[in-house]
């Protein structure tokens, strides 16, 4: 993949992924754009992996802090021998119960569903309407004195279980987890701090497959291709994160919501109404 398709994937990717806009349901507009222009890769998968790479580690490197705590957290289970016995703790354990949903099912459907499922615009037409429209009803619905302090394993199951609905092209996994948190009355930052801590583990779980089966391949450009596109998202994603976060202290998801609806007609007139252009 050329350098600067690979700088148009990686900043794709790191704008759209913690926003609440769908990475997965843009990069695969742009893979459809770069298979027009007959630029299309061989490994677009993998490389949707390792952009994803890099935004995990912007998320570990800007909430350094929350990583830490829930480290720490671990090691008092380990000693105490039982599942909660510090805050510490009691965070590990929620974001790790929040995360087994994702885990379970999105390693079944790593295995048993057909990869080109996942890249399909005229699925993303309905995913980027509906759960923009969603996430608009939550936000405004949504009560705003919660925090993660507050957060119980029932609120943990519940946005983990529709975490699970982000496998779903065009759905968005920060916004369909910032949704069930304004659902359940987190604040803005504290749903998208929550979200991003979530992230953690489901994007470890695809980095790890992405990661064996790019050294299976064993091809050095795609080594070098790959760790090139982690290693720009990175940069990227974490200034996003960084102005997101002072954002969404002051002001609402309605601008993506628009983008979203906006989006959405978009591609209903691209793929219905003048399909040839």
């Amino acid at each position: 993949m050329d350098l600067h398709h690979i700088a148009l994937l990686s900043l794709i990717q790191a704008i759209t992924e913690f926003l609440p806009i769908s990475s997965s349901g843009h990069l695969i507009l742009l893979h459809s754009y770069f298979e027009k222009i007959g630029a299309s890769s061989d490994h677009e998968r993998l490389m949707d992996i390792a952009v994803h790479i890099g935004t995990l580690l912007a998320v570990l490197a800007y909430f350094r802090k929350d990583v830490a705590t829930m480290l720490r957290g671990g090691v008092d289970i380990l000693k105490a021998r039982r599942l909660m016995p510090t805050p510490e703790a009691r965070l590990a354990m929620l974001v790790t119960a929040g995360s087994i949903p994702m885990i379970v099912v999105g390693g079944l459907v790593y295995v048993l569903v057909d990869e080109k499922f996942f890249y399909n615009p005229h699925i993303i037409v309905f995913t980027t309407i509906i759960f923009g429209l969603l996430l608009g009803w939550a936000d405004h619905t949504g009560r705003k004195e919660r925090t993660v302090s507050d957060l119980t394993l029932r609120d943990a199951m519940v946005i983990g279980f529709m975490q699970c609905l982000s496998i779903i092209p065009g759905t968005s996994r920060s916004g369909i987890t910032m949704t069930g948190a304004r659902l359940l009355g987190f604040s803005r930052p504290e749903a998208a701090r929550f979200s991003f801590l979530l992230a953690i583990i489901a994007t470890s779980a695809v980095g790890a497959a992405g990661i064996f089966d790019i050294s299976e391949i064993g091809d050095p450009a795609l080594i070098r291709d790959a760790a090139i596109a982690a290693a720009m998202t990175f940069v990227a994603a974490l200034s996003v994160i960084v102005v997101l976060m002072k954002w969404l202290a002051k002001f609402s998801f309605l601008p993506f919501v628009v983008y979203r609806l906006l989006l959405g007609a978009t591609l209903i007139f691209l793929l219905y109404i003048r399909p040839g252009l």
